[in-house]
């Protein structure tokens, strides 16, 4: 039995396959990081809001989330913008959140109640810096955050752009 059975099938399988295959992560999370789409104009243009940035996140990265449905515990769909070019270890974690996440018909309690503790370690190694695992967590709980502020909320008119 994996140990990232509490992960939805598709990050479950990314987790383990990162966790199976060190050597090979930095091509891996470059690979992922080329896949970055940036957050569509139609959700969020620049200026970004400061209340969507992620804290302590070096790449300047912001996570919004989009209601597909209006029920009381919609399917979300996150998107994301990283502003610093430099930032590939963000953009790569937001590729496979986009990848793994979105489209899989997870509610919003769903992603609320994911565990974050084996993410970052498993994608970047036991020795990332204190800095930049503070940022890479934390777009991981911030994406929590916002499926919390959803989950058993009823949803009025069209779905929500942001949170």
């Amino acid at each position: 039995m994996s140990r990232f059975q509490a992960y939805p099938p598709a990050l479950r399988e990314v987790l383990e396959i990162f966790a199976e295959n060190p050597a090979d992560r930095n091509t891996m999370l470059i690979d992922y990081s080329d896949q970055f789409v940036s957050v569509p104009e139609r959700i969020a243009t620049r200026p970004f809001p400061e209340s969507q940035r992620v804290p302590h996140c070096e790449s300047e990265s912001f996570v919004f989330v989009e209601a597909l449905s209006k029920d009381e515990d919609p399917t979300l769909r996150f998107h994301f913008a990283v502003e610093n070019p430099f930032g590939v270890s963000a953009r790569a974690l937001c590729a496979i959140f986009d990848q793994t996440l979105n489209g899989q018909g997870l509610r919003a309690s769903q992603i609320a109640a994911l565990p974050i503790d084996d993410v970052v370690p498993t994608f970047f190694g036991a020795n990332v810096s204190m800095g930049k695992g503070q940022g890479l967590t934390g777009i991981a709980a911030v994406m929590k955050t916002l499926a919390r502020r959803y989950a058993g909320a009823p949803r009025q008119g069209a779905p929500s752009k942001g949170a």
